[in-house]
């Protein structure tokens, strides 16, 4: 017997999937599959067959061609990256969010921001610079319950990573979606000693509306890269507020050149200035980059 599924964990040789019916079937990979330049990642969709001779076990016979994948967290097919931020404290620099929206633009997936705590601040500032770039932006409280629906509705039937500096509340925003799941999970690390909820590999929870939400072994903002080597030239590309392709030229990097239309919606404030200062900051670390290469 065949069939096709979702991988959600990968654990030393072993792979675990969702088969069509969400029983979670435990498999080995195929050998061309161990030996090949394709890993199978959480988030892939997967051919399987049944171990003929242990039927609780399976085999993972092919890796459906992706939409997408990262590296850090590794993950594939991802239909959109959730930033946890917040004005309160410790309130989330722009900067940190721009850097994940880059990401998520370089790889062609959703990006949306989630405002939390906002019973201690609405974070108006980062609301109005983000929904102003055309992103979707939410208010969330954990505490409150405020936008927990709006929440579960934008991740109903995605599979969504989250992500976001320390302290942020993305804990109490995950025992919020998935109580059953974090609870078990918290029993299972105190049992090992280990902190409540401590991951050490890259694993899919089920959404209870459909979906999957991803919870990854130290995903922190500043340890999410910039996937490939992404030209100076494509990254105004990742930000979608820039008025591209009406510059004086065609290559313009927006940083010195003269009748430069960023530079100019800056000047008009149509882009906020937070926005082309992390623009800068990152054109000189790919800069820097191909220069020591």
């Amino acid at each position: 017997m065949s069939g096709e599924g979702v991988l959600i964990r990968a654990v030393s040789s072993f792979y675990d999937l969702e088969t069509e019916n969400r029983r979670i079937l435990r498999c080995r990979a195929r050998g061309h599959l161990r030996l090949g330049e394709v890993e199978p990642l959480p988030g892939d969709r997967v051919h399987y067959e049944l171990d003929p001779f242990h039927p609780d076990s399976g085999i993972l016979t092919d890796v459906l061609p992706r939409k997408n994948a990262m590296i850090r967290p590794s993950i594939a097919n991802v239909d959109q990256i959730l930033f946890i931020a917040t004005g309160a404290k410790p309130r989330t620099l722009p900067y940190l969010i721009d850097r994940i929206s880059v990401s998520a633009e370089e790889i062609g997936t959703k990006f949306v921001l989630c405002l939390n705590k906002c019973d201690l601040d609405l974070a108006d500032q980062l609301y109005q610079i983000y929904s102003g770039c055309g992103y979707t932006v939410l208010r969330t409280s954990a505490v409150s319950g405020e936008g927990i629906e709006e929440l579960r509705s934008i991740l109903s039937g995605k599979l969504s990573v989250l992500t976001g500096n320390s302290g942020v509340g993305k804990t109490s925003l995950l025992n919020r979606l998935l109580p059953d799941v974090m609870e078990k999970t918290g029993e299972i690390n105190q049992k090992h000693g280990r902190g409540r909820h401590t991951t050490r590999r890259t694993e899919l929870f089920p959404l209870p509306d459909g979906g999957w939400l991803a919870d990854t072994p130290g995903f922190s903002a500043l340890e999410l890269r910039m996937i490939s080597t992404l030209e100076p030239q494509m990254l105004g590309s990742c930000f979608p507020e820039f008025p591209l392709g009406k510059c004086r030229f065609q290559d313009c990097l927006h940083s010195r050149e003269p009748d430069c239309a960023v530079r100019s919606a800056v000047s008009a404030h149509k882009i906020s200035m937070s926005r082309y200062q992390s623009y800068l900051r990152m054109l000189e670390e790919l800069n820097n980059s191909e220069r020591s290469s």
